[in-house]
């Protein structure tokens, strides 16, 4: 006998959000340099030097990473060290160990050694062994090696190739994903524009660079921008500081509930580098808007990159918009209570209760929360909305939707199937009326719940046992935490 068409499952009513291309900065202070095709870091360049915070940079092999930081450190005079990290041993590094006449150790210093050098740049770090990523540790955090202060140094920077991971082998065998702690070491980390992203003229100019070392006047450019950045800072962060702090405390939340955790460590961070990166936009271009900076600043301080975790854009720039637009929202607006609540369910009872929500927002809520929702937990949030009247507070295609699902939970569904006795189905439907039997008759709501897990065998919602029973546990404490509240 042929089953029901099944019902359509609420959908999040929000707006496709389509990733854009990489904005495109002024990149006058680098391309002066011989370094082409850096508009889209250019702002985070600049807030790397202006700060002095640990940059790393990722990208394919011949994207110039090397070139890039090499020709900045001439730029700017520094006397720099330049170490392939998949080679070093810590002897290259501090040079030849030595005691002392007071007892403590001290080395030969060799030309080679980090001894009085303005810059640091770790090639292939990703290629670095273990017990030596463990010793540039503290050098790239704290400039200290062997507890003893790097008197001097201002500048720690590194670059690696892609990571390959076991769910996506690029090619660069070799090339692991870095230490999560030491990832959370670097401000920025960035991802070098590729050749296809690049413009004609600027494929062109780097085809025909050459290695010729950049003139005072070339030079003097990046550091007249540097020195702009610098100079705005303070008023920047007089100016901007509560915004950004709510800006970051709001992103956290969001990403966090997208599947991307951030550190305590990395939120500051990632604070100070949205400020950051606003000056060197100011800087570079006074009309680049705040917004596009910030979104810039995320894109490229996120510690996951150097990790081999995927990042996907449009979660990205979804958490972005949000934590953006409700940046200047009082901190006692239950908006921001709902935005930031990392449980789903908590977000829609949040939502559900507060009196003065726009039905723009409670609809949206609403939608998100009932398409993460699992059978079960889904069903008991469809009928708090009946039950508390927030159904009439929705949009239209969202009641809609909502009502549809609620007529499922509201009528004993009808069905008939011919299952054999060895099958999944036969166990999983065994399963359902053995849970059924449990419920109470004499309650007044049992029927809801019944009807629920029936309707989600029905559908196909449930294909396991197990499912039955996660469905049947997950109404119970969705139901109990609502009615709670």
């Amino acid at each position: 006998m042929a089953k029901p068409a099944k019902a359509r499952i609420p959908q999040p009513a929000v707006e496709v959000i389509a990733a854009p291309a990489q904005s495109r900065f002024p990149d006058a202070p680098f391309k002066q340099l011989g370094l082409h095709g850096l508009g889209p870091i250019a702002p985070i360049l600049v807030a790397a030097l202006a700060t002095e915070e640990p940059l790393l940079l990722i990208g394919p092999h011949g994207t110039a990473k090397s070139l890039l930081l090499t020709r900045v450190a001439t730029a700017l005079g520094l006397e720099f060290r330049h170490y392939n990290a998949s080679l070093l041993n810590f002897d290259d590094l501090v040079g030849f160990p030595l005691p002392g006449k007071d007892g403590r150790l001290e080395y030969v210093k060799t030309p080679a050694a980090v001894w009085g050098a303005g810059a640091v740049i770790f090639d292939e770090i990703s290629r670095c062994r273990p017990e030596i990523q463990n010793k540039l540790f503290p050098i790239i955090h704290e400039r200290k090696v062997q507890g003893i202060a790097l008197e001097g140094l201002r500048y720690r920077w590194a670059a690696m190739n892609p990571p390959s991971t076991e769910e996506d082998d690029n090619g660069y065998l070799g090339s692991e994903p870095l230490d999560a702690a030491l990832a959370d070491r670097f401000a920025f980390i960035v991802e070098m524009p590729a050749w296809a992203g690049l413009t004609e003229d600027e494929q062109l100019a780097v085809i025909k660079a050459d290695d010729s070392a950049p003139s005072p006047a070339d030079a003097q450019c990046l550091a007249d921008a540097i020195a702009r950045t610098r100079a705005s800072l303070p008023a920047i962060r007089l100016g901007f500081t509560e915004g950004v702090a709510s800006y970051v405390r709001t992103l956290v939340a969001l990403l966090a509930q997208a599947g991307i955790a951030l550190s305590p460590r990395r939120a500051g961070m990632l604070f100070r580098s949205v400020l950051a990166v606003n000056a060197a936009a100011l800087a570079l271009d006074p009309s680049i808007p705040a917004s596009e900076a910030a979104l810039l600043a995320l894109r490229n301080c996120l510690p996951q990159r150097a990790q081999g975790i995927a990042l996907p854009e449009v979660k990205l720039l979804a958490a972005h918009r949000d934590a953006w637009r409700f940046a200047n929202i009082r901190p006692g607006d239950p908006l921001k209570a709902i935005l930031c609540a990392a449980d789903p369910v908590e977000r829609f009872r949040l939502a559900v209760a507060a009196p003065n929500l726009p039905r723009g927002e409670l609809s949206r809520v609403v939608a998100d929360t009932l398409a993460q929702l699992r059978p079960g937990a889904k069903a008991a949030a469809i009928v708090h909305l009946f039950e508390t009247g927030a159904i009439g507070h929705l949009n239209a295609a969202v009641a809609e939707e909502a009502a549809e699902a609620y007529r499922a939970i509201a009528t004993p569904p009808t069905f008939s199937e011919s299952l054999h006795a060895s099958s999944t189905r036969f166990q999983t439907w065994s399963r359902v009326k053995e849970l059924l039997s449990r419920l109470d008759p004499g309650q007044a709501r049992a029927h809801l719940r019944a009807n629920a897990l029936a309707a989600s065998f029905a559908r196909e919602e449930i294909a396991t046992p197990m499912d039955a029973e996660e469905a049947f546990r997950a109404y119970d404490a969705t139901e109990t935490l609502l009615r709670a509240a």
